[in-house]
């Protein structure tokens, strides 16, 4: 019983860490992306998703994770940096001209 509560510490710790370079991703391509990008794709303004982004990466720096004090926040954090990603970070960059680099 004791390694699986060990095993569980390990996977809460790995979650955390994986979700801040993910946060701080999603934060500096908003930073980047012209303004009039954003309401071309049809998405909130940029400076409503620098904010999103922004907070989200806080809370995720200041929360104890998704098994600790403050869960429900690291979650919806998580979840707003996730939403960037996959769904405005394309539409924005298909607005700008971009497109997969292969």
């Amino acid at each position: 019983m004791e390694l699986l509560y060990v095993l569980d510490q390990w996977i809460v710790f790995a979650l955390k860490i994986a979700a801040l370079p993910v946060g701080g991703y999603a934060f500096l391509h908003a930073l980047r992306q012209r303004a009039d990008a954003f309401t071309a794709a049809g998405k909130l303004t940029k400076n409503a998703w620098l904010g999103i982004t922004g907070v989200g990466l806080l809370l995720l720096i200041v929360t104890g994770g998704p098994m600790y004090g403050g869960a429900m926040f690291w979650l919806a954090a998580m979840v707003a940096v996730l939403v960037y990603i996959v769904d405005v970070k394309p539409a924005v960059v298909e607005v700008q001209g971009g497109g997969p680099r292969w």
